[in-house]
């Protein structure tokens, strides 16, 4: 059910209000998920599972216990991270795969576009007339 005229006003001027009180509260709603606490509790995961395989292969050959500990450290994370993907589920994990690659290519696609940009500039700016 679509919003009345005086509805919207009511909530731009909300908006605008919680704009100017606290826009560092604006920033953090905006750019949170229901998935971001899981997403950041899945890469931890991930690298918690490297460093627990990385200690286990670097001192199996010269301490047990230290490689025992790796492997612990390992496989608590690995039952984070199936704890969290469970969480995550389907849809979580597809928002993830897609802000991680918007991200990705925004950063590798958005410089070379602004320079792309710059370039065509220079050369309207070097042509007499302008085309």
């Amino acid at each position: 059910m679509p919003l009345s005229d005086e509805e919207e006003r009511i909530l731009s001027e909300i908006e605008e209000q919680l704009n100017e009180t606290d826009p560092s509260l604006v920033r953090e709603v905006s750019q949170t998920t229901v998935y971001t606490q899981s997403i950041q509790h899945l890469k931890w995961s991930v690298l918690g599972f490297l460093l627990g395989v990385t200690i286990m292969v670097a001192s199996l050959s010269t301490s047990f216990l230290l490689s025992f500990l790796g492997f612990l450290v390992m496989l608590a994370s690995a039952l984070a991270l199936e704890r969290n993907a469970r969480h995550l589920g389907r849809t979580g994990m597809q928002q993830a795969a897609q802000s991680a690659r918007g991200a990705a290519l925004k950063a590798a696609v958005g410089d070379s576009r602004q320079r792309m940009r710059e370039r065509f500039r220079r050369g309207e700016e070097r042509r007499p007339g302008g085309i």
